[in-house]
């Protein structure tokens, strides 16, 4: 059994990385996809639409954005089990774009598969 980690998608592969999965609905600006080097892109994963536009990387809106965000994923079983399938095999790099390091989805993701008893680096 593997754990997550979470990293910019702008930082440099590693080989530590183990499976690299986008968890992005938009694909993030000047990345190629060969330069990426993804396992997978779960877009589904990724806060709605709706979501990430009121969030619109407020950090003052990040409380509630992380609230709203567990609601969605609770509703989302599939790519859940993805993620929690993937973990089985081997480490887990959760790939996102956004500059904020300390207030973005991928955090609630990791936070919330944390709760889930998923193991996080």
């Amino acid at each position: 059994m593997g754990t997550f980690r979470i990293k910019r998608i702008y930082d440099a592969p590693a080989s530590t990385d183990g499976k690299r999965v986008l968890v992005d609905r938009i694909w993030p600006r000047g990345v190629s996809k060969e330069s990426a080097k993804l396992d997978l892109w779960l877009k589904e994963i990724a806060p709605s639409t709706g979501l990430r536009k009121w969030f619109d990387h407020d950090p003052a809106r990040f409380e509630e954005f992380s609230d709203r965000y567990r609601q969605e994923l609770k509703a989302n079983d599939v790519e859940v089990s993805e993620l929690c399938n993937l973990v089985d095999q081997a480490d887990v790099t959760l790939l996102y774009a956004a500059r904020d390091r300390r207030a973005n989805h991928a955090i609630v993701l990791a936070e919330f598969l944390k709760q889930e008893d998923v193991r996080i680096a």
